[in-house]
């Protein structure tokens, strides 16, 4: 991507003006400047991205006591490892001396961390454990200078962590959707794959593509082909409400049709969104998958396949689609204000074996081609709006609803206000467009 030319004159003061400018215009995407601002990406990272709950990676990754993984953002990275209690802990991978990164190995097994600059040792507690010489160094304490930590929470074998002690508890959030994702038994799955796709785009662009669907039938043929969340709402609410009508019956799971919607502003918590809901898919699809048939073998507690497919959202930069057969999860990663990581991590059920009861490239076929056509529009749409003529333009009611969410959301967030909002209560039966973004408590 070429080189942004950004403001000389940057300030907190011209964010505000930006901020208090746009919310005179309800409705409209987001202009230019929120994605040029060196000053704006600091501020998403202190107050929307460093106090949010983030997914960090599955508890299949560090099984034993002193497996450990790096989970990696902006600048910061984090120890990932389980302790000798058995918890898992989220160390900041920075030396308490001098800073240097304790952890250079993207993964391993260890009983300790030694800083390689000047030996300091660090238990997979974060304890400091060892620190050459300093004795000589009046008053000073091994258990003033440990690692310091992020907090954790893991439900459904999946490990989220916030860098805000005073974050809120968000496996209360995680509890509310228990029903929808406890049948999946996520917690003993297996990872078939997982890819990286970096983008030339704000993380901004990569995740408002997500959460839209007005753009898929122009950009996902294969996509569009499945799934009915991209029609508009005399389309799709029909085909919804047959589904979840045969849905509970034909998987076997009680409730699995019932929806939650708390997210972003509405949220139990600031950064603690939790969002599911059921869509279905056109006839004869079974799961995503080329020609509607199995992919591979049921998940958890499921007995059969009714059509449907499952839309979830775990914090702010974290969702999943899953199928009976098979569960994807799609993480937005900033990597600085013209760079992101789209990370999407296929799951199977624990015990079924590559080559016998699934094929690999079959399984990702279709969501690695859809993130291949997202990373090309992604990038021109980033191309687009570092364009210092750009004018943004209003969001479709509809389709982008979401969007329009999210944007309400972020803007506040970005001026400090961390505060939420008591959802709207409507029936859990609700389509699959009304569903992208409605306060409901299901």
């Amino acid at each position: 991507m070429n080189p942004i030319a950004t403001d000389v004159e940057d300030s907190l003061a011209r964010l505000q003006e930006q901020v208090a400018a746009l919310r005179l215009r309800p409705g409209d995407a987001l202009p230019g400047y929120f994605f040029r601002s060196h000053v704006t990406y600091q501020q998403e990272l202190n107050n929307i991205v460093f106090k949010s709950w983030l997914w960090a990676g599955h508890v299949s990754q560090v099984p034993n006591v002193g497996d450990y993984f790096l989970y990696e953002l902006a600048e910061e990275s984090v120890i990932v490892v389980r302790h000798d209690d058995g918890e898992i802990r989220a160390l900041i991978n920075s030396c308490r001396h001098r800073g240097s990164r304790v952890c250079e190995l993207k993964q391993g097994h260890g009983k300790a961390f030694a800083c390689p600059y000047h030996g300091w040792v660090y238990g997979t507690d974060g304890r400091l454990k060892a620190a050459r010489h300093m004795d000589g160094v009046p008053g000073f304490r091994k258990e003033d200078h440990g690692l310091k930590h992020a907090r954790v929470a893991v439900r459904f074998g999946l490990i989220f962590i916030n860098f805000d002690p005073d974050a809120y508890d968000f496996n209360e959030a995680l509890a509310m959707v228990d029903p929808q994702l406890a049948p999946y038994h996520l917690e003993t799955a297996k990872i078939a794959h997982r890819e990286t796709y970096s983008v030339d785009a704000n993380w901004k662009i990569a995740l408002g593509n997500y959460l839209e669907c007005y753009h898929c039938e122009t950009a996902h043929r294969w996509y569009s082909k499945i799934h009915s969340f991209k029609d508009r709402e005399q389309v799709s609410a029909p085909l919804n409400r047959a589904m979840w009508a045969r849905a509970e019956k034909d998987t076997g799971v009680p409730d699995v049709d019932k929806a939650v919607y708390r997210m972003f502003r509405e949220a139990p918590g600031f950064g603690s969104c939790v969002y599911t809901s059921r869509y279905a898919l056109f006839a004869d699809y079974k799961t995503g998958s080329r020609d509607g048939a199995p992919l591979a073998p049921l998940m958890g507690d499921f007995k059969g396949y009714d059509g449907g497919a499952c839309d979830c959202q775990f914090g702010p930069l974290t969702y999943m689609l899953n199928y009976p057969d098979h569960c994807i999860l799609f993480r937005y990663v900033p990597f600085g204000i013209t760079r992101s990581d789209m990370e999407i991590v296929w799951f199977v059920k624990g015990d079924a074996v590559d080559g016998k009861d699934y094929n690999r490239e079959e399984l990702i076929w279709l969501w690695d081609q859809t993130t291949q056509e997202d990373k090309r529009i992604m990038n021109l749409n980033a191309s687009g709006v570092n364009s210092q003529f750009f004018e943004p333009g209003p969001q479709h009611p509809e389709f982008e609803d979401t969007p329009m969410r999210f944007i309400d959301w972020y803007l506040h967030a970005l001026a400090g206000n961390h505060s939420v909002v008591v959802p709207t209560v409507r029936t859990h039966r609700t389509s699959s467009l009304e569903a992208c973004g409605s306060g409901l408590d299901g």
